[in-house]
């Protein structure tokens, strides 16, 4: 079916009906699972970020990047399953698989039930661009399936398919609008950086946290806007999370691996799958 020949309808759509099964067994606590752990050039074959969190009867993506498409299929997952999607920032390797999800669902899955988008300010007008770019006569689509675009800011604290959002600002490109995330169960808090230089709000998002999982771009070297090896090795001892695991590794972070292990880190990697 021709993109082009389907009557335009508007972006945000109201909820639709709930026809389209979920394939997994309700969990007990959180369940986290790593679809992709790479950087933004996929360093070491890792896919661009994207975080499951699987909660009682409900399933909240942290960030969905360019290669998620492939990793998540890669894991048998069914794309049906995802109740909605958190977008740390507004960089490619964390939310440019959506396009391709929207138009999956829609041709592919033929989802029926609704769909959140949740990110930072600019979210919706970015991922209309990527629909017509990537896509020419996307803007055309009759939706199946509501899919809806809410923005939110750091700092705030709402209510998301069964589970408790909290965003915080950090530090990362301009234009970006960079946040790290908690989301919680009421029993279990799963924390992440997004990606960020140093500041110390990352205590307050590891704060207690089951899980922390951290950017850690760089091995030896600073990079703008992220953070280095040596500096997140010294200021471990301030985090409080139970559990602390290295993301979105570059070449020379991936070669301090062993290190952050005797560290007694946890180094994500694509199917990683963590009880919390």
């Amino acid at each position: 079916m021709s993109l082009l020949s389907i009557p335009a309808v508007a972006l945000d759509l109201d909820a639709g009906n709930e026809e389209n099964s979920r394939d997994f067994a309700p969990v007990a606590g959180m369940k986290v699972t790593i679809v992709g752990s790479g950087d933004a050039f996929s360093s070491g074959g890792r896919a661009h970020t994207c975080i499951r969190i699987d909660a009682a009867t409900t399933t909240v993506v942290v960030d969905f990047g360019s290669g998620a498409m492939t990793a998540w299929q890669k894991l048998g997952f069914d794309f049906n399953n995802i109740d909605a999607i958190v977008v740390s920032h507004l960089h490619g390797d964390h939310f440019g698989g959506i396009p391709a999800l929207l138009l999956h669902a829609q041709f592919v899955a033929e989802r029926r039930r609704p769909l959140l988008l949740i990110g930072p300010p600019g979210l919706k007008v970015r991922l209309q661009e990527m629909l017509d770019l990537f896509f020419p006569g996307s803007s055309a689509v009759a939706w199946n399936y509501a899919w809806q675009v809410r923005e939110i800011g750091g700092g705030r604290k709402i209510a998301v398919s069964g589970l408790t959002l909290e965003t915080f600002d950090v530090i990362h490109s301009p234009g970006s609008m960079p946040t790290g995330i908690r989301l919680s169960d009421g029993k279990h808090i799963f924390a992440y950086s997004g990606d960020t230089a140093w500041t110390e709000t990352l205590n307050d998002i590891a704060a207690d946290a089951d899980l922390f999982l951290c950017e850690c771009s760089s091995g030896d070297e600073p990079v703008p806007n992220h953070l280095h090896w040596p500096l997140l090795k010294g200021k471990l001892k301030g985090f409080s999370a139970k559990r602390i695991a290295i993301t979105h590794m570059g070449p020379s972070a991936i070669a301090k691996i062993p290190e952050m292990q005797a560290a007694g880190l946890i180094v994500a990697n694509d199917g990683l799958s963590l009880e919390l």
